[in-house]
């Protein structure tokens, strides 16, 4: 009786350990506005990897899931965007396109290209990201920036619906702009 006992006191402690383990690097996330379409639809739940960012940076190409800063944050609800450009550097939009640091980028994962234009800027106090859905979001182009104290994590699964189930591409920006700098 004794063995079962400990047995159970075991299973219910490693339980204990297994979930708050999970809940202090892992957090779920539920997509609710359009904004990130055609790559996370609304009511799409993703897992958050929030220990990513202790080891390095956010990168080009990354998408994560921040608190926005006032006077977006009235709801208190975490954006979803994709990081476009990094502290210091260059962005502008014109003719359909983004341009970082004078490199256009080739963004197969949008779902249609910008139908506005951001003039040239050098990104400032946090982020610059955009949504994928560029036409339907409130992202930087608006003047949000995603400040580096406000970013929950990366999105790492995407776990419902069933259809949706696999890790949540980002895409290798940092690859584009280099070569596109080699090439000059």
């Amino acid at each position: 009786m004794k063995a079962f006992i400990r047995d159970i006191l075991t299973t219910l402690a490693l339980a204990v350990v297994i979930y708050f383990g999970f809940r202090m690097t892992m957090q779920p996330y539920i997509v609710y506005e359009v904004c990130m379409e055609p790559n996370f639809m609304e009511g799409q739940r993703v897992i958050v990897n929030k220990v990513v960012y202790k080891f390095h940076e956010p990168e080009r190409g990354d998408v994560i899931i921040f608190y926005p800063p006032a006077p977006y944050n009235s709801s208190q609800t975490p954006f979803i965007k994709r990081v476009i450009a990094l502290p210091g550097e260059t962005v502008e939009v014109k003719d359909g396109a983004v341009y970082v640091n004078g490199s256009k980028l080739d963004e197969p994962y949008i779902k249609e290209p910008p139908n506005y234009t951001l003039k040239l800027q050098t990104v400032k106090d946090g982020y610059f990201v955009l949504g994928d859905n560029r036409n339907n979001a409130n992202d930087s182009h608006y003047g949000l920036l995603a400040p580096r104290q406000n970013i929950i994590g990366k999105a790492w699964l995407s776990i419902w619906p069933p259809g949706q189930w696999g890790s949540a591409t980002s895409y290798p920006l940092k690859e584009q702009i280099a070569s596109a700098s080699n090439s000059n």
